[in-house]
């Protein structure tokens, strides 16, 4: 079974929506060197230009749950605000929380009969013989209009799963999104645990990993 990590900026400033974008090329490049088959399935844009509210990232293969253990928590990352350069604030938390995959055919957060799902034909690498069959798969979902499209895996039926478990996860995201509108606690207020116990560290804008 994949292990989904939510990568968050909680009720942060646009430099934390700034972190989560960097840390998610960093997760990537870390699992690629522990052997773990990692993916990101969805971004989530921040209100500023180069930022994510946050991100979800699958890891399907390998050591997925030692590198799940080692990356959940706070992260640190220590440098001067790219949107306010005299800003005197240079530590900026984010969050990495594991959150379960839905198991079910449809997931919970779904009706089908809210659901318009087609198979189309793959694309990418494998020659001609990728658009011989259609494993792709197209879910609409047609009350709120998000749609998202799924053909990473072999089957179609894997490819079903993956778009509905993804569909649903934007649809959590989306209530999330309006219930933290009127919110205005700030991520720096929200729990000292995560802000004194990081448990990765970067610096600069360089994104570099640190102490």
């Amino acid at each position: 079974m994949p292990v989904w990590l939510q990568l968050s900026s909680g009720h942060g400033p646009a430099e934390c929506g700034w972190v989560v974008a960097r840390l998610v090329d960093r997760m990537l490049v870390a699992a690629a060197g522990a052997d773990v088959a990692a993916a990101c399935l969805e971004r989530v844009a921040g209100a500023a230009a180069d930022t994510l509210r946050s991100a979800l990232i699958e890891l399907s293969a390998g050591p997925c749950e030692e590198f799940a253990a080692d990356w959940c928590g706070s992260v640190l990352w220590v440098g001067a605000s790219p949107f306010r350069p005299q800003h005197r604030r240079r530590n900026w938390f984010v969050q990495v929380a594991r959150v379960e995959p839905p198991n079910e055919d449809v997931p919970p957060d779904l009706q089908a009969g809210e659901l318009e799902i087609s198979a189309m034909r793959s694309s990418g690498a494998g020659g001609q013989n990728v658009n011989k069959r259609s494993t792709a798969v197209r879910v609409r979902h047609l009350p709120s209009g998000l749609e998202v499209v799924a053909r990473d895996e072999r089957s179609q039926a894997a490819n079903r799963r993956a778009a509905l478990a993804r569909l649903a996860w934007l649809l959590r995201e989306r209530v999330q999104a309006r219930r933290d509108a009127g919110a205005r606690a700030q991520w720096d207020v929200k729990g000292q645990v995560e802000r004194g116990n990081p448990r990765r560290v970067f610096r600069g804008p360089g994104f570099v990993p640190g102490d």
